[in-house]
């Protein structure tokens, strides 16, 4: 993460959402505040970042599936393969975006410890927005700061 991104975090200024869309029950905006609600996990990680080289940071919040269990999944859970088509696309404010699968933060399958942080060493996220941190990861490029957007997609029913 920039320094200029660490320093929007701390700026006055209104307050970051996220918007959850897409084939959900239950659609709406989230502040960093509002995720502290769920339980918080820590995750310290090493990443290689394509612009500044290998990045340590430590990151707290909750994890990206009980946030968007919370905001009601549209498939049927009586059917465990059929969470398996979708999609979820993270939006950040600068524009970046990355693709995740639902089975890889599923806890029947890939069960990736995804985070949508609310912390980066120490420093609370409030103003910036909360960034996505994939501790699995050795590459830095899912690592969305400034979320702004995450799209839920099940759409994937037919393939021709």
């Amino acid at each position: 993460m920039s320094d200029s991104l660490a320093a929007a975090g701390t700026a006055a200024g209104p307050l970051a959402e996220v918007v959850l869309t897409g084939d959900l029950t239950r659609p709406g905006r989230l502040t960093v505040s509002e995720l502290l609600i769920w339980p918080q996990h820590r995750a310290r990680v090493s990443f290689d970042c394509a612009t500044s080289g290998i990045q340590h940071h430590r990151f707290t919040g909750p994890f990206l599936h009980d946030v968007l269990v919370a905001a009601g999944p549209g498939f049927d859970p009586a059917r465990r393969k059929d969470r398996l088509r979708f999609l979820i696309a993270v939006r950040g404010a600068d524009g970046h975006r990355a693709l995740l699968s639902w089975a890889e933060i599923d806890p029947d399958f890939g069960r990736a410890p995804v985070l949508l942080a609310v912390t980066i060493d120490d420093t609370p996220l409030d103003r910036a927005g909360p960034q996505l941190v994939l501790p699995q990861d050795r590459c830095g490029a899912r690592y969305i700061s400034g979320i702004e957007a995450i799209r839920v997609d099940g759409g994937y029913t037919v393939w021709t």
